[in-house]
């Protein structure tokens, strides 16, 4: 079972409305269970660079069905997945992308945030994938 795109946006829009709560102007991202682009959102103002970091944060969530963060612990000089941000055409494995679940606790798709400090992408993530 994969995300709607009507779920997508309800994700975005509690998201988008984390940020602004949190003065955050956000690149958010959703995809589906088989990692594809569902959704994007780009606040105004929004990091340019930041659009390619959302999208990759919700792909590696989806991909390793873990937060990014827990693949970034995991991928530390010596940890068991160093260098695995150098897979699948670059992860990124730093907090803001967040494996999504269906009531059943199917992963369904991914959110990934990015634009301001990764505490921050990771809250309006959480925010966005609570939304379901």
């Amino acid at each position: 079972m994969n995300i709607t795109l009507s779920q997508a946006e309800k994700l975005i829009s509690a998201a988008q409305e984390k940020a602004r709560s949190i003065e955050c102007k956000m690149n958010i991202a959703v995809v589906d269970g088989g990692a594809n682009l569902v959704a994007f959102a780009r606040m105004d103002g929004a990091w340019l660079g930041s659009l390619d970091i959302s999208i990759k944060k919700a792909k590696t969530a989806r991909f390793f069905d873990m937060n990014s963060g827990e693949i970034g612990n995991l991928s530390q000089p010596g940890g068991s997945l160093y260098n695995i941000e150098h897979s699948n055409g670059g992860l990124i494995t730093f907090p803001g992308g967040i494996p999504i679940k269906n009531a059943e606790g199917e992963i369904i798709g991914a959110i990934g945030v990015s634009g301001s400090s990764v505490e921050n992408d990771h809250a309006v993530a959480s925010a966005g994938s609570e939304a379901l």
